[in-house]
């Protein structure tokens, strides 16, 4: 269980470091449970006026507060991290300091600026980038109307016929060797 005070630290050694802080793995947890206590107490109407009510609803305002701001800049740190990995390839600094949710957001931005990164190259190179979402096909036999993903309908298509179809549906159609891709 973890106290105002422990939020209150967590946030401002945050604050005041350069590097990841290092939070326990239920931090995020105990947090919830916490709010929900202090919920439970703030709640309460036996006397609206109460110091002890009063004091635990301003302590709830400025704790929610400080986890915002604890996790705005941890979100920062870890963005710096990603384009200082992007950039030198060095790419678990503070790995271990982030918590399973940091940890798969880094993974995730770190492919998109690989992905992001191959196609600027392959630009620079001259190459052209496939935004096309349909392909040439020849229909191996008769198909009868079907709807598409969109729900719209297409077809019939005949033996010998050519015709530009979207990708997802060629996949289904060339497994269910119906068509085959025209280059």
């Amino acid at each position: 269980m973890i106290t105002y005070n422990d939020i209150y630290e967590a946030a401002r050694k945050e604050r005041y470091s350069k590097q990841l802080q290092k939070l326990t793995e239920r931090f995020i947890i105990d947090f919830s449970n916490y709010l929900k206590e202090k919920k439970d107490v703030a709640s309460k109407e036996d006397d609206l006026f109460s110091e002890v009510i009063i004091k635990t609803k301003k302590q709830l305002e400025n704790a929610v507060t400080l986890f915002k701001e604890l996790m705005l800049r941890r979100r920062k740190k870890i963005l710096d991290l990603i384009l200082i990995a992007a950039e030198t390839g060095i790419s678990k600094q503070d790995f271990e300091n982030m918590l399973k949710f940091e940890k798969e957001f880094f993974d995730n931005l770190m492919k998109c600026i690989d992905t992001s990164d191959k196609r600027l190259n392959e630009s620079l190179n001259g190459k052209k980038i496939e935004n096309n979402k349909n392909e040439l096909v020849c229909f191996l036999e008769d198909v009868e109307e079907f709807v598409d993903l969109e729900g719209e309908k297409m077809g019939p298509y005949e033996k010998g016929q050519i015709a530009n179809l979207p990708k997802e549906i060629i996949n289904i159609l060339v497994d269910g060797k119906k068509v085959e891709r025209i280059d």
